[in-house]
């Protein structure tokens, strides 16, 4: 699952291997398999049941074993793990008789896309004769105006506030400059928020953007803010520091559209000590200015003169290459419809030398959706395939924004509007902060966002067949963790389709190199897996495409 927001959380901080089953047992078991799911069923059989029970916790060990080994080296988008990760995928998907859905590609199963990498180069910064150490002193995000060294015009406006009797902008000119500014905004000592209601604070700090917005509004060329408490400058550094030495990736935007739009900011968050010096003035100068604007209840004159600084950001761009791995089931009365069962493979990669094997996350999201395909494959084999068709996708770069399932929603195989529903599953094999093992639970999201009817069905085979207990903490309005934008569902979602994301929540190993096979609870995970199915055999054989009549937030 993708990690918390990043570009959120650097504008809060800126603002204020087991051993596979031998071959021969393997062979035994796929053989003994096959003679059950080929016996002819009787006539009161529950063909649901039948080859659920094909989706077994061995199985899910088997496959998961490999691909969150050491040898796939944490499975990183575009690197070595990943497309070995992607080779193994694909040639399950064959093996299994699943169709390569993919037009034009050297493989039909796979979906070649460039991305573009990023990261920061040589990040300098002087005021006057003084250098200030990038990652210590400031640090910076979005796009950078400044790929050389460059001069900057420094103007203070306060706070970088303006609204109806209240204006840091009043008389100033900032068209083209780099406005610097006070994190936050004006709150007396008992910590009432001075421009809010009732001391609460005011969308000057719960709008991450509202300061921006307006500095933009007003044609400056960057927003650099000052942070003057030093304690908290150094917590945020420290927070934020691994993901700002870390390559960024995004897909390409290339249209007319996104030419259009306007391009995102270069954002500074900088020390009491740096922003002082570069405004003119002292840390203790920047303190007394806040104690007379209270005083005050407004922006008050300064008279200090910014010092001369020069600025060197540079953004080092390269294009990588990556895939989704897709296999296409076709139905038989309703083909033209489509369900997708969804994951991704990609992890984090090595990082300090260790590799990061990501089995719950979502090594377990991806050994499921095989097993999804292997028990579909199978009953169409033996005579009772869905009704409506399958695609069964695993998707790269979500940990690096939901990316891989970005441009599949972008350039779909099959069309957006024939996609009845996604159920998408992301970490379903271990036991989260808010259960304790023995806990029977699936987490839920999204599930009546938008069709009531796959709530529904969903529950029902819950109660029919697994009886789990259904977890909907991150599906509530508001759900301050903001679960549902995090996973590949969302882009699902955002196109109208509705969705389930299954998934079992956060661990003490998340994004750790600790999230390994032997931490995976296989027989929950079993039962988790074996609700998806039955919940995907009831859509794909339904007689009506499920309703779409909702839209909740």
């Amino acid at each position: 699952m993708n990690k918390h927001p990043f570009y959120a959380l650097l504008f809060a901080a800126a603002c204020s291997i087991a051993v596979p089953a031998t071959a021969q047992k393997v062979k035994a078991k796929k053989a003994a398999k096959t003679a059950a799911s080929t016996a002819a069923p009787a006539a009161d059989t529950d063909l649901s049941v039948t080859y659920a029970n094909t989706i077994t916790q061995e199985d899910l060990r088997k496959h998961l074993s490999i691909l969150a080994s050491d040898a796939y080296e944490g499975r990183e988008t575009g690197e070595k793990g990943q497309k070995m990760a992607a080779e193994y995928i694909a040639k399950y998907f064959q093996d299994l008789g699943l169709t390569g859905p993919v037009q034009g590609s050297d493989n039909p199963y796979v979906q070649h896309f460039q991305l573009e990498r990023t990261h920061w180069g040589d990040v300098s910064f002087t005021v006057g004769k003084q250098s200030f150490k990038w990652l210590e002193d400031f640090f910076i995000f979005g796009k950078s105006p400044f790929q050389e060294e460059t001069t900057l015009q420094p103007v203070f406006v306060g706070y970088g506030i303006e609204q109806e009797g209240y204006s840091d902008y009043a008389g100033k000119d900032v068209k083209g400059k780099d406005v610097v500014m006070l994190g936050g905004e004006p709150k007396t000592k008992e910590g009432k928020f001075v421009l809010g209601t009732d001391g609460k604070p005011s969308k000057w700090s719960t709008d991450r953007s509202a300061k921006m917005t307006t500095a933009m509004q007003k044609g400056a060329r960057s927003v650099i803010t000052i942070n003057p408490d030093a304690a908290l400058f150094m917590a945020n550094i420290n927070r934020i520091k691994p993901y700002l030495q870390q390559s960024q990736m995004g897909l390409p935007k290339a249209t007319t559209e996104d030419a259009a739009k306007p391009a995102s900011y270069a954002i500074f968050s900088v020390s009491p000590a740096l922003g002082a010096s570069l405004v003119g003035t002292t840390p203790a100068a920047l303190q007394q200015y806040q104690a007379d604007v209270l005083q005050a209840g407004k922006p008050v004159a300064v008279k200090w003169k910014a010092s001369p600084a020069k600025l060197k950001a540079p953004i080092i761009k390269e294009n990588v290459t990556t895939e989704n791995v897709m296999g296409y089931l076709e139905g038989t009365d309703k083909k033209d419809e489509l369900l997708v069962c969804s994951a991704h493979y990609d992890h984090i990669g090595i990082t300090d030398g260790k590799v990061n094997n990501g089995a719950d996350d979502d090594g377990s999201g991806t050994v499921s959706v095989l097993e999804l395909a292997q028990a579909f494959a199978q009953a169409k084999k033996d005579g009772h395939g869905p009704r409506r068709s399958i695609l069964f996708i695993t998707v790269t770069g979500e940990e690096k924004g939901l990316l891989g399932s970005e441009y599949y929603t972008e350039h779909p195989v099959f069309p957006l509007a024939s996609t009845i529903a996604d159920l998408n599953i992301d970490m379903i094999g271990r036991i989260d902060y808010n259960h304790k093992k023995g806990d029977n639970y699936v987490g839920l999201v999204g599930s009546d966002k938008l069709s009531s009817e796959l709530h529904a069905i969903n529950e029902a085979n819950n109660t029919k067949y697994t009886k789990l207990d259904l977890d909907y903490r991150y599906n509530v309005p508001n759900e301050p963790e903001r679960i549902y934008y995090r996973s590949d569902h969302y882009n699902f979602a955002k196109n109208g389709i509705p969705v389930i994301f299954y998934t079992t929540g956060e661990h003490e190993d998340y994004h750790k190199e600790t999230d390994e096979v032997d931490k995976i609870e296989f027989p929950l995970m079993e039962t988790r897996a074996r609700l998806v199915f039955h919940t995907a055999w009831e859509l794909t054989n339904r007689d009506n495409r499920i309703v779409v009549d909702s839209n909740k937030p």
